[in-house]
């Protein structure tokens, strides 16, 4: 059975930083990726960083440059470096799993706030 746990979100001010970490368990092959999306009120969910087990890494637009993410696959783990963190980057961000399905974390809430 697929599991994934997620870490990491809290409150931070504007231009700091924070790491999220995203462990999956039960996956049995190496194909698979896994990364972050996140939700901000009353907005879609959308693309933060995504790994394949391959190393690639795909970034959506409105983190690149501030946002490194780097997986480890003896642990299953994705990371997520979030620096210079604005107001905007306040969201739920949620750990997603494709793996002969995808798979999605409970969610983690990162505030960006004075």
């Amino acid at each position: 059975q697929v599991h994934i746990v997620e870490s990491g979100g809290g409150l931070v001010q504007p231009g700091g930083s924070l790491r999220l970490s995203c462990t999956a368990s039960g996956i049995s092959e190496s194909a698979y990726s896994m990364g972050w999306y996140r939700q901000a009120p009353g907005a879609q969910r959308e693309l933060v960083a995504t790994v394949t087990s391959s190393g690639r890494t795909i970034y959506g637009d409105s983190v690149k440059g501030r946002i490194t993410a780097d997986g480890d696959n003896a642990k299953k783990t994705v990371y997520l470096q979030m620096n210079s963190l604005k107001p905007e980057d306040t969201a739920v961000y949620y750990c997603h799993l494709s793996y002969r399905g995808n798979y999605w974390g409970q969610g983690t809430q990162v505030t960006v706030s004075s």
